[in-house]
C-alpha cells in the first residue's frame, strides 16, 4: 500500500515539473509542441512496458516485487531529475494580481474538468477490457487490448509533435476534444477481442494529442510563476479521472455485465465535448 500511495502522490507533480522544464527551454517556440509530443509518448511507452514487467516480477519473485520496482524505478528518476540543475527553471517572483490558485481562473477549471472526463475514458478502457476478455474466455487479452491503446496514443503523439500546424490552439483543442467524444462510440460495438483493440486503438488516436494542446494552452493561459502548478492541476485531474472510471465502470460491470461499463466512457466523452467547445469560446 505505501508503494501505491507514493507512486500515485508523486506522479502527478513529477510530471508537470517536468512539463514546466520543457516550457522554460521552449517558451514560445515550435519545439515546444514536440517537447510535450515526446513527454506524452514516453509516457504511453510506459504504459506498453510497465503492466508486462509488472506482472512477469510479480510472477516470477513475489506478489509485491512489480509495485517495488516500479517505486524504486520512481526513486531514480526523481532523483536524476533533481541532479539535472542545467534545465532547472528559474523562480519567478509573484505579481500583486496573481496572488491566490490558478484553479480560480475558469479556463484552467474547464481544462481540468475535460482532463478528467479524458481520465475517466483511460479508467473505463483498463477496468472493462479486463472484464470483457475475461467475458470472452480470453483473459490474458486484456494485456493487448490495453497495449493497443497505448500504442495508438504513442504514434499520434510521435506523429502529432512532427507536424506544424497552423491552426490556433483552441481550434485544435476542440477538434481533438470532438474527435476523442466521438471514438467512445465504437467502444459499445465492440463484438470480440479484435473489435475492442481496433475500438481503443482508434480512441487511443485522439488521446495523446489533445493532451498535448491542452498542456500548451497552460503554458499560454497561466503566469510563469505559475506554471508548475497550472500543469499539476491537469496532471491530477487525468489522475482523478482514472480512478472515477475505474471505480464507476467496474460497479456497472459487476452490476450488468462487461459491456455496460463502457456508457461510462460515452458519458465522460459527452463531457469532453462540452468541456472543449466552452474552452473554445473563452480562448478564441
Amino acid at each position: 500500500m505505501f508503494a501505491f500511495a507514493a507512486l500515485a502522490g508523486c506522479m502527478p507533480s513529477m510530471s508537470a515539473m517536468v512539463r514546466a522544464r520543457w516550457t522554460e527551454l521552449y517558451r514560445g517556440r515550435p519545439e515546444l509542441q514536440t517537447a510535450y509530443a515526446l513527454e506524452s509518448v514516453l509516457d504511453e511507452v510506459c504504459f506498453i512496458v510497465g503492466p508486462p514487467l509488472s506482472v512477469g516480477l510479480c510472477v516470477v519473485a513475489f506478489p509485491e516485487a512489480g509495485p517495488l520496482a516500479a517505486l524504486l524505478m520512481l526513486a531514480i528518476g526523481v532523483t536524476a531529475l533533481v541532479l539535472q540543475r542545467g534545465t532547472e527553471p528559474p523562480v519567478h517572483p509573484h505579481e500583486e494580481h496573481h496572488q491566490g490558485s490558478i484553479i480560480r481562473s475558469s479556463e484552467i477549471q474547464l481544462l481540468m474538468l475535460l482532463m478528467v472526463a479524458m481520465g475517466t475514458i483511460v479508467g473505463v478502457v483498463d477496468v472493462v477490457s479486463v472484464a470483457f476478455a475475461a467475458q470472452q474466455g480470453q483473459p490474458a487479452a486484456a494485456s493487448i487490448v490495453l497495449s493497443v491503446y497505448a500504442i495508438g496514443s504513442c504514434l499520434a503523439g510521435l506523429a502529432f509533435g512532427a507536424l506544424r500546424s497552423k491552426l490556433p490552439l483552441p481550434l485544435l483543442f476542440l477538434y481533438g476534444g470532438v474527435a476523442t467524444a466521438v471514438t467512445t462510440l465504437p467502444l459499445l460495438l465492440a463484438a470480440n477481442i479484435v473489435g475492442l483493440s481496433l475500438a481503443v486503438f482508434v480512441a487511443g488516436l485522439f488521446f495523446a494529442p489533445t493532451l498535448i494542446v491542452a498542456m500548451a494552452l497552460v503554458e499560454r493561459i497561466v503566469p510563469p510563476a505559475k506554471l508548475t502548478e497550472g500543469l499539476t492541476w491537469l496532471v491530477t485531474g487525468l489522475s482523478i479521472g482514472v480512478a472515477i472510471g475505474a471505480a464507476s465502470s467496474g460497479w456497472l460491470v459487476d452490476a450488468f455485465g462487461a459491456r455496460s461499463g463502457f456508457w461510462v466512457s460515452i458519458a465522460a466523452g459527452a463531457v469532453v465535448l462540452g468541456a472543449a467547445v466552452q474552452s473554445f469560446r473563452h480562448l478564441k
